[in-house]
């Protein structure tokens, strides 16, 4: 059976200042929607949700973001993960020029959490939390 990774999902705090980040990095916005109703209360298992959603695609066109904005139930903040907890931990993208992603980040207010590193002489990395402080 043939498997193809579709999207990853992302709850924000603040959709259109996720889009905004996401955008900015060079992704764009394939489509938008608010949706309720049973079918998405069966798909997420939560009953009475209403969000907002927003589909992005990145500049080689195979990857996709789904992002969410909950309307309805309240949303809950919760701590980013560490590092050794279990659970998901993040959207890797690459960039021909990470220093100017890394400009473009921080015009939303969104830092590496410790800096770059140089994996061997392969390729340099950072950590940034996006503006919801968890994407």
């Amino acid at each position: 059976m043939p498997v193809k990774m579709e999207n990853v999902g992302i709850a924000v705090r603040d959709l259109e200042a996720a889009i905004a980040f996401f955008t900015d990095l060079g992704l764009s916005v394939l489509g938008r929607d608010t949706v309720s109703g049973e079918w998405a209360d069966t798909a997420v298992g939560l009953d009475g949700n209403h969000a907002k959603i927003a589909m992005l695609r990145t500049p080689d066109g195979n990857g996709l973001l789904e992002l969410f904005e909950y309307i309805h139930p309240e949303a809950i903040e919760t701590e980013p993960t560490r590092p050794h907890e279990i659970g998901m931990h993040r959207v890797a993208f690459s960039v021909d020029d990470i220093d100017a992603s890394l400009k473009i980040a921080a015009r939303h207010g969104c830092h590496p959490l410790r800096g770059v590193a140089t994996y061997g002489d392969a390729y340099k990395l950072a950590y940034v939390r996006g503006p919801s402080g968890r994407d």
